[in-house]
């Protein structure tokens, strides 16, 4: 007698059960380099947008699998994908450990904690849906920040209060 198939992967679940696999061909446990490692696969194969929808739908997949749905956190889960996404671009890496070789914070499960209050990733928002950045803003972020800071309080404040140097724009209109 034969095993019945199981019910064949939707399209995203096939993807992210194919980037797990190959993943784990050369890791003997899922830790957080492993999870780097999938975003990376993901962003490169699929984009920044698909990634976000690939990645949090496998790992809320694989929470509930395990009996752990609680462990998902939509917001830790698109937080990485785009801090991945973002140095990928940068870079253009085709190997994996030469990009965590130029990004190491990334192996740091702790680095979200410069940009988020605890309080905030407990909060209910954060867990089921996006809360922005509280502490600092992405590096993709404070571009416009910066830009805003500018127009709400004039060049030389602005450039002030984010880099310190006014001395070396000495003489350009605060408007």
């Amino acid at each position: 007698m034969t095993a019945p198939n199981p019910a064949p992967h939707t399209g995203s679940a096939a993807i992210f059960d194919a980037l797990m696999a190959e993943v784990m061909a050369g890791a003997t446990r899922f830790g957080h380099r492993e999870h780097v490692h999938l975003t990376w696969l993901a962003v490169r194969r699929c984009g920044v947008t698909a990634a976000i929808g690939l990645v949090s739908a496998g790992i809320q997949r694989t929470a509930r699998y395990a009996g752990a749905p609680q462990k998902y956190h939509a917001t830790i889960s698109r937080a990485w994908v785009e801090l991945v996404g973002y140095h990928a671009a940068e870079t253009g890496e085709d190997h994996f450990a030469a990009f965590v070789g130029h990004h190491r914070a990334l192996l740091d499960k702790r680095l979200l904690t410069r940009f988020y209050r605890p309080a905030t990733l407990a909060s209910a928002q954060a867990k089921t849906g996006w809360a922005e950045p509280d502490l600092a803003p992405f590096p993709w972020q404070a571009g416009r920040q910066r830009t805003a800071c500018i127009r709400a309080t004039g060049l030389r404040s602005a450039i002030s209060m984010t880099s310190g140097m006014t001395g070396a724009f000495q003489g350009l209109p605060d408007r």
